[in-house]
C-alpha cells in the first residue's frame, strides 16, 4: 500500500531541500512532486524567460516534457504552467499533472483542471487540500510524495525537519483573519503580499 505524504513550505528553499532529501531516501521520481508560486521562489523563475507578463499571466508556457526523471533529479526538470487560481506556477509531477488535467508534457499557457481536486484524488481531506492550496496562492511551495506505508514515517520526518507548515495551524491563522476555503477565483497575491505573509508567519513555530 502506498500513503501520500503532503507539506506546505513557505519557503522554496525549504522546499527543494525536503525533495533533495526525499530523492536521496528513494522516493521514486515518479512518485515526487512541487509546486511553487510563481511570484516569488528565490529564482527558480525568470521572468523574462519563462513568459509571465507583468500582470502574472502565463504568456509562452515552458515545456516540462523532460520533468519526471530529469537528470539531477526532478527539480531539474521544472516548468512553467498556469493552474486556476494559482496564476503562474513552477511545478514538476504528478501532482500538477493532475491539476492541469492534462498531460504535463503537453501543458503550456492557461491549463483547465484545479488544485483542490488533485489534492483530493491523492488522498487528503477537503480542509487540507484547501489550506494547501491557499498556502500556494499566497506564496508558498507545496511538496507531495507517494510512498510505500513503510517508509511514510521516514517522508514524513523529512517534511518536518524542513521547516513544513502544519496545515490544521496554518488553516486557524487563516479563519481568524475571515478566511474559508480556497476561491480559484480570487487573484493570486503581489510579490509585495507574498513578502508580507512570510514576515506574518516568520516567528510562528512549524512542523
Amino acid at each position: 500500500m502506498t500513503k501520500t505524504v503532503t507539506r506546505l513550505f513557505d519557503n522554496y528553499s525549504d522546499a527543494t531541500n525536503a525533495m533533495r532529501e526525499l530523492e536521496q531516501l528513494g522516493v521514486p521520481h515518479d512518485n515526487l512532486s512541487i509546486v511553487a508560486n510563481g511570484r516569488d521562489h528565490d529564482g527558480a523563475l525568470d521572468r523574462d524567460n519563462d513568459g509571465v507578463n507583468d500582470d502574472g499571466d502565463v504568456t509562452r508556457g515552458a515545456s516540462t516534457g523532460a520533468v519526471l526523471g530529469g537528470v539531477g533529479g526532478l527539480l531539474a526538470g521544472l516548468g512553467l504552467l498556469a493552474i486556476p487560481g494559482l496564476g503562474p506556477i513552477v511545478a514538476a509531477g504528478w501532482l500538477a499533472s493532475t491539476a492541469v488535467g492534462a498531460g504535463i508534457g503537453a501543458a503550456s499557457g492557461a491549463a483547465t483542471g484545479g488544485i483542490v481536486g488533485a489534492l483530493k484524488e491523492a488522498g487528503h481531506s477537503d480542509d487540507d487540500a484547501n489550506v494547501y492550496s491557499e498556502g500556494v496562492r499566497r506564496g508558498g511551495t507545496l511538496v507531495s510524495a507517494k510512498v510505500e506505508d513503510s517508509m511514510a514515517a521516514e517522508a514524513e520526518a523529512v517534511l518536518q525537519r524542513n521547516k513544513s507548515v502544519d496545515a490544521a495551524t496554518r488553516g486557524a491563522a487563516y479563519r481568524q483573519s475571515g478566511w474559508s476555503s480556497f476561491d480559484a477565483s480570487a487573484p493570486t497575491y503581489s510579490e509585495a503580499e507574498v513578502a508580507d505573509e512570510r514576515n506574518r508567519y516568520s516567528s510562528t513555530p512549524v512542523g
